[in-house]
């Protein structure tokens, strides 16, 4: 880790000197607040190697790990999921090789209870009946480690990093999108305030314009969280106009991190969703490159009948995230695996209560542990 000085010159000149002696794509800084006139970048971190990673890259890594610390608050969010699974203990409990079959139907059939999906549901069974036969794995503990790792691979083989990817300069735009109540406003709210204990300078743009209050919604939660906002001029502004306008203030003003809401719609409507797809295009066209990210919010407490709204809004805007809420009040937690599992797409964030700090960041084995400790 470079150690810079405290001033903005010195900073500066340390940043330049880093970025010259490194690849572009290997140096990772983040940026903090001094004053408010003398807005830096620090943390100047050169290293080999050619994983990608942008200005914020730091950031993305500080909520990621955040996530393993709060496992306590992850454990009780799951609480009803892990319920249904409890039975996973007392099968394993008095396992026997002449009995295994049917421990492994039961087994099964506890995890499509919890929603994991039928596809999902056989591929861990049938991998778990593999290492069985094979000799492998010879009493019910190695069983249920193998569960969880099979599971732990299930939401990481197939997808890209679940910290969010921010680009290589400011600001990153993250577009959330989403079907009508699956909470998008209040997963922004709750975006802004883990920025802003970062010390990251957010802004929100009150996209949905079709909503009643959505924008009066929003702005309460941008003076709950320290953010700006940018709301409709008009009282029937489009929506695309609202979010171009949010990006190129955003850009202007030196704002770290654009928050995009949109008007929830139905995956079925076609005239909304050709809608949301102009909505990406106007943020492209005020800032190239842009959005970083596109963010699905999916209410967990609909299990499996998220997959065809992510598949077609995955569709249409090219989804690189998911955040799943409302996952405490399910017993369907299951449906976390089978969205990665069926659509090869991270889940970036669960939300796991109505408390301000209930919006955790996605880690795989902090989450496998909580639904089997």
């Amino acid at each position: 880790m470079l150690s810079l000085p405290g001033t903005a010159s010195s900073s500066v000149v340390a940043k330049q000197e880093c970025l010259r002696s490194c690849p572009v794509n290997a140096v990772r800084f983040g940026f903090t607040s001094l004053k408010p006139q003398q807005r830096v970048a620090v943390g100047v971190r050169c290293e080999a190697g050619s994983q990608k990673v942008g200005f914020l890259g730091r950031l993305g890594r500080v909520i990621k790990e955040k996530a393993k610390s709060d496992i306590q608050l992850l454990f009780s969010g799951f609480s009803k999921t892990r319920e249904n699974l409890a039975v996973v203990d007392e099968l394993l409990t008095y396992w026997n090789l002449d009995e295994s079959e049917n421990i492994l139907d039961e087994l099964e059939e506890a995890l499509l209870v919890s929603d994991f999906g039928p596809k999902t549901a056989m591929k861990i069974v049938d991998n778990l009946r593999k290492d069985i036969l094979a000799g492998r794995l010879k009493s019910g503990p190695q069983i249920k480690e193998s569960l969880k790792k099979n599971i732990v691979k299930l939401l990481t083989e197939k997808v890209s990093s679940t910290e969010l990817q921010l680009g290589t300069s400011r600001p990153a735009v993250l577009m959330i999108v989403g079907v009508n109540g699956g909470g998008k406003t209040t997963t922004i709210g709750k975006l802004a305030n883990r920025f802003n204990k970062e010390g990251v300078k957010v802004l929100m743009a009150a996209g949905d314009t079709f909503r009643a209050a959505a924008g009066e919604q929003l702005e309460v939660w941008a003076q709950r969280t320290g953010s700006e906002i940018v709301m409709p001029e008009a009282a029937k502004a489009r929506p695309a106009a609202v979010l171009s306008q949010a990006v190129r203030r955003g850009v202007d003003e030196g704002f770290d991190i654009v928050l995009c809401d949109t008007s929830g719609r139905l995956h079925t409507n076609y005239n909304l969703m050709e809608e949301l797809r102009g909505c990406k295009r106007a943020i492209g066209k005020a800032l190239p490159n842009a959005p970083n990210e596109v963010l699905l919010v999916l209410d967990g407490t609909t299990g499996l009948n998220m997959l065809p709204q992510a598949r077609e809004f995955n569709q249409v805007v090219g989804v690189t995230g998911f955040i799943l809420t409302k996952l405490d009040g399910t017993a369907r937690g299951g449906c976390v695996v089978s969205v990665v599992d069926e659509l090869s797409i991270p889940v970036k964030f669960v939300g796991i209560g109505e408390g301000l700090n209930d919006l955790q960041p996605f880690d795989a084995e902090s989450f496998v542990n909580a639904l089997f400790p």
